[in-house]
């Protein structure tokens, strides 16, 4: 009896050492995974937030695109064939990539911005199936084009994003704030946390890389662009008259100096930031952005930056619609 008692206890003793084991290995493992879990922000999250939240995210990515291959092609010659060829999903080249003529710190710091769209590509890539690259068109020829409709004629020569740094501040100027505006238009408009919180990081990096680009061309605001006799203040007003034309929904967009009550507090003429009468930025809708980005002032018909339109559920019910 004393035998089968002494064996019966072993037993218990073996089958608690067991769970012991298994439940602190489960426990470890349970807290790594918490760890690593609070860290990794973007989780695939397709099928947890809303289709609304997924096809305004959607939009933001066609401009995301656009943003690294200009970026990236001119600081260093090439785009994500090369970078991260992955997230291209097997879309086309870029049309007229090529590296611009800069000097080492405004190729640094373009580099940097490249590298950061790939970073937000693969945010959102992470959070909604997104889709492949759509054709962009980043060519010298349609920044010229852009530039002599903002002047409202043909400048000669044709003006050349790529020819040296202060062309390319200019043609950088072109883009990040309009993607700045379509992030601000859809955040009220979100239903869930994941896509808020994603919305809320693209926000920041991309109002900076905004700042930084002002910040630049403000510090040489007074320069005259060669060779066409006029001064960068000049270009940026007439680039952001001229996005506020093709949305078609006021002033939205400021250049570098603006008249007095036009800035902070009525109070000053120089505008670092473009922000409303409450220094707020100001907001885009899907349909904005597009009728911006294709140079057309119409959602419906593609041009510009996007030959053949952009992509995702939103942009192509306007392309069907034409």
């Amino acid at each position: 009896m004393h035998h089968t008692s002494s064996s019966l206890k072993k037993k218990i003793h073996m089958a608690f050492n067991i769970i012991s084991n298994s439940m602190s290995s489960f426990i470890v493992f349970l807290l790594v995974f918490l760890f690593y879990s609070s860290n990794e922000i973007f989780v695939r999250s397709w099928d947890t937030i809303p289709k609304s939240d997924a096809d305004l995210i959607e939009v933001a990515l066609n401009l995301e695109y656009l943003e690294a291959e200009f970026f990236l092609y001119g600081a260093e010659g090439y785009g994500l064939d090369v970078v991260n060829p992955n997230l291209t999903e097997g879309g086309p080249s870029p049309i007229g990539g090529k590296i611009a003529d800069l000097s080492p710190l405004i190729k640094d710091i373009i580099f940097q911005f490249g590298l950061q769209e790939v970073g937000h590509l693969r945010a959102i890539k992470s959070t909604v199936r997104g889709f492949s690259r759509p054709l962009l068109n980043i060519s010298s020829a349609i920044f010229g084009q852009i530039i002599n409709n903002a002047f409202g004629k043909r400048l000669e020569p044709p003006f050349d994003p790529y020819a040296n740094d202060i062309n390319y501040l200019i043609a950088s100027y072109v883009i990040p704030y309009v993607g700045l505006n379509g992030y601000v238009g859809a955040n009220p408009l979100l239903q869930s946390a994941t896509a808020k919180a994603l919305v809320a990081g693209l926000l920041g990096v991309e109002s900076g890389q905004d700042a930084i680009i002002r910040g630049l061309l403000y510090e040489r605001r007074d320069e005259i662009v060669i060779p066409y006799k006029v001064s960068v203040t000049e270009f940026t007003n007439r680039i952001s008259n001229l996005r506020n034309k093709l949305g078609r929904e006021g002033i939205k967009d400021e250049g570098l100096v603006v008249p007095k009550e036009l800035g902070a507090e009525g109070e000053v003429t120089g505008n670092i930031l473009s922000a409303n009468d409450y220094s707020l930025s100001y907001p885009r809708t899907p349909k904005e952005i597009l009728r911006i980005v294709y140079g057309t002032g119409d959602e419906h018909v593609p041009g510009g930056f996007y030959p053949l339109g952009a992509n995702g559920t939103i942009a192509k019910s306007y392309l069907e619609r034409n």
